[in-house]
């Protein structure tokens, strides 16, 4: 029986590392699948415990130079010291230190900065003394934390990037070029330190979600009605929580008592305040702005769609875009194979009296320096953590970056009609009085009648005449007829209520009448007549109302670049037209159960490849899994929503879809251009390595820069 583990791992930077850990601990007995979460340093082990320990499985970790701590311990441990947070940086600036005070140095006692620039390429600019051991302890202080990986690479016979610098710096130092040496040490420490940078500054911005959420909340004891505050993680469900004006949110619950407005951007990322009153959902993390209220509380601290969230965001790092699965490979077979290119450039062409070892052999070494693979391997990864996290303040919850890509590549959408396209709840359209009766007193019977319904269409008729402010008092002795309507006395008067079929089998069915009712239907419409013992006091026509961004949000799907949007609904075809026509989708189809939906959707995969469906999350749960990915609507109130699609939109934003297929494109651009330019930069500095035209210090000043250069355009991408 085997079993899952979480290890905290201090010092996982990068996937340099990651692949240092798959060789370590996935190839030990017993062990199966290993998961990383870079961004929050995290592995999870699945392991046989028969087999092997977790007491074995730290020793593996601890053995290549990183900490690994089980992740539920990780807050338990010692603190990490002053040196552990600031060691990589304080050795680096000393290594700079040396640098340049050996650099000064060589100058001033040679009178020339261009000599010491130089180095001892002639016997008369022969190094210092005191520069060259100022030049060692800069390589010392500035390889400090990459020789103990370089040595552990070695030994596994699997060279790394750690393992290039330091035989660079070795072989610069044997052949006598003391600066070139401590330029190479020094920048690739900077180097390190970027990564290490990039790499929190993402770590930060998914932090930023954990501190949303309060820590304490006030609420009141169930027992003797007492105001408690405690820890959100020891409040009960079921309880009542207090709020002040101004305060965060500390659970997930429904508003029992108070009117306010709640700023849900955190979470949903709207931009307006959204009005509570009793019978509304709160959500933690979001912030009461101008009225105290009190909310029963529904969810626990770990179970709120704020914990959610951040828990998906935390997981949607383990799974890899193709992009960056491309260049973990790539980088796999790259290193070694510019290993022999720095050998072959080093041995060939003297053994072939060419020119002199020491010329070549400096040449190979300028090869190792540009070839490291830093800038490429860091490109991806901080690219794919800023988009998610940009998307998750956006209120789009992306499940890992594989969905991210693929979002950019979408060009044809399927969305559901109910809840999506439409508001999901059936509204009066028209009030159609007849026979001389008014519009108020049509309301007004019909409301009469429906107060004793709860039939969805009796709700939107009395909502219509809440909105009216029509008085409504129940109609006396009601009687209910199954599947057509009901009747009951209005002031001592018999009326009824009903579809158009208990319209026509009731006899009063004019010409008039039918034809006004037929062309409501096609309009997409549900009739529901008013009539009395004489004739049909008038019509009232019901629907699904489109919502007011529609149009627009299929617009700016088609401006994203999808070529078709695609509805599909259960509804009539007349219902099903209308919605068409009002919305500006280029096609539908009608009258779908949920398996004739997963057919329209795997047709559209098969005939245009790259397919998502737009639905509730629940209902179309067949469907979305069907497509390429699965869009989740109005993912707030639905908790299977965040499990069951690959994205969730967290408000019933429409608009947000768009914007989520222009931000992967971005996201997609920004990749394919770290990518190319590191590529590129390496390719020309090979060359010029190749013809003697770059030094050591130039290649890896170029490496540096483009690693710092790939970072800042990939965090570019927190700001959309």
């Amino acid at each position: 029986m085997s079993q899952r583990t979480d290890y905290k791992i201090h010092g996982l930077d990068c996937s340099e590392e990651v692949a240092i850990l798959q060789r370590e601990v996935g190839r030990r007995d017993g062990v199966g699948n290993l998961s990383f979460d870079v961004v929050n340093g995290r592995m999870s082990v699945e392991f046989d415990p028969e087999v092997v320990t977790s007491d074995v499985i730290v020793s593996a970790v601890n053995a290549t130079g990183m900490k690994a701590v089980p992740w539920a311990q990780r807050n338990a441990v010692t603190p990490e010291s002053f040196w552990s947070r600031h060691g990589r940086l304080i050795l680096t600036a000393l290594s700079g230190g040396f640098l340049a005070t050996g650099f000064v140095t060589h100058g001033f006692i040679h009178g020339s900065m261009m000599d010491a620039l130089t180095g001892g390429h002639e016997p008369s600019h022969a190094y210092p003394l005191i520069s060259i051991l100022l030049y060692v302890a800069s390589v010392a202080t500035g390889a400090w934390f990459v020789a103990p990986k370089a040595i552990q690479s070695a030994r596994r016979l699997q060279p790394d990037m750690n393992l290039l610098m330091v035989i660079a710096v070795i072989g610069a130092l044997l052949i006598g070029e003391w600066f070139e040496a401590a330029t190479v040490a020094f920048l690739f420490a900077v180097s390190l330190l970027l990564e290490h940078w990039s790499v929190e500054r993402a770590r930060n911005a998914i932090g930023a979600l954990l501190d949303l959420s309060p820590t304490q909340a006030r609420y009141v004891c169930p027992h003797d009605g007492d105001i408690m505050e405690k820890p959100v993680e020891d409040v009960p469900v079921g309880v009542t929580v207090l709020v002040r004006p101004g305060e965060k949110i500390p659970l997930d619950g429904l508003v029992t008592k108070g009117e306010s407005t709640v700023n849900q951007a955190a979470i949903t990322g709207e931009s307006m305040p959204v009005p509570k009153s009793p019978g509304d959902e709160v959500f933690a993390g979001t912030i009461n702005e101008d009225g105290a209220m009190e909310f029963r509380s529904t969810k626990t601290a770990n179970d709120t769609t704020l914990a959610r969230i951040i828990h998906m965001v935390q997981e949607a790092q383990s799974r890899r875009a193709p992009a960056q699965q491309w260049v973990d490979g790539f980088a796999r077979w790259y290193t070694p194979a510019m290993m022999l290119l720095a050998v072959a450039l080093a041995v060939l062409p003297p053994v072939l009296g060419l020119g002199a070892w020491s010329l070549w052999g400096y040449r190979g070494l300028v090869i190792l320096v540009i070839a490291c693979p830093c800038a490429l391997v860091i490109s991806t990864p901080v690219s794919i953590v800023s988009a998610l996290t940009s998307a998750a303040r956006h209120g789009v919850l992306v499940k890992g970056g594989v969905y991210m890509e693929a979002a950019g590549r979408l060009r044809v959408l399927a969305m559901d009609k109910t809840g999506t396209l439409t508001h999901g709840q059936p509204e009066v359209q028209q009030v159609v009085p007849l026979n001389g009766h008014t519009p108020e007193e049509l309301l007004a019977r019909a409301a009469a009648l429906e107060a004793h319904s709860e039939h969805p269409l009796a709700r939107a008729v009395l909502r219509k005449a809440e909105g009216q402010s029509v008085s409504i008092e129940p109609a006396q002795s009601y009687r209910a007829i199954r599947g057509k309507g009901g009747e009951g006395e209005i002031d001592g008067r018999l009326f009824w209520i009903g579809s158009h079929r208990m319209m026509h089998d009731r006899g009063q069915e004019t010409p008039q009448v039918h034809d006004r009712a037929v062309a409501l239907e096609d309009d997409g419409h549900t009739v529901v007549a008013i009539g009395n013992d004489q004739h049909v006091c008038g019509l009232i026509s019901i629907a699904d109302r489109v919502r007011d961004d529609a149009p627009e949000a299929v617009r700016l799907l088609r401006a994203a670049g999808i070529r078709r949007v695609v509805m599909l609904t259960g509804d009539n075809e007349g219902t099903a037209k209308a919605v068409t026509a009002a919305t500006g989708v280029d096609e539908y189809r009608a009258q779908l159960l949920p398996e004739d939906k997963v057919k329209a959707v795997e047709a559209l995969v098969a005939e245009h490849g790259h397919v998502a469906m737009v639905g509730d999350g629940i209902n179309d749960a067949p469907a979305l899994a069907a497509a390429n990915i699965g869009i989740a609507m109005g993912g707030m109130g639905t908790d299977a929503a965040i499990e069951t699609a690959d994205i969730a939109l967290m408000s019933d934003d429409l608009l947000k879809v768009s914007w989520l297929i222009r931000h992967s494109r971005r996201t997609l651009r920004n990749i394919k251009t770290n990518i190319a330019f590191a590529l590129g930069l390496k390719f020309l500095f090979i060359v010029l390595a190749a013809v003697g035209l770059a030094s050591l210090w130039m290649a890896i000043a170029a490496d540096t820069g483009a690693t710092l250069l790939v970072v800042f355009n990939a965090l570019r991408l927190l700001r959309d």
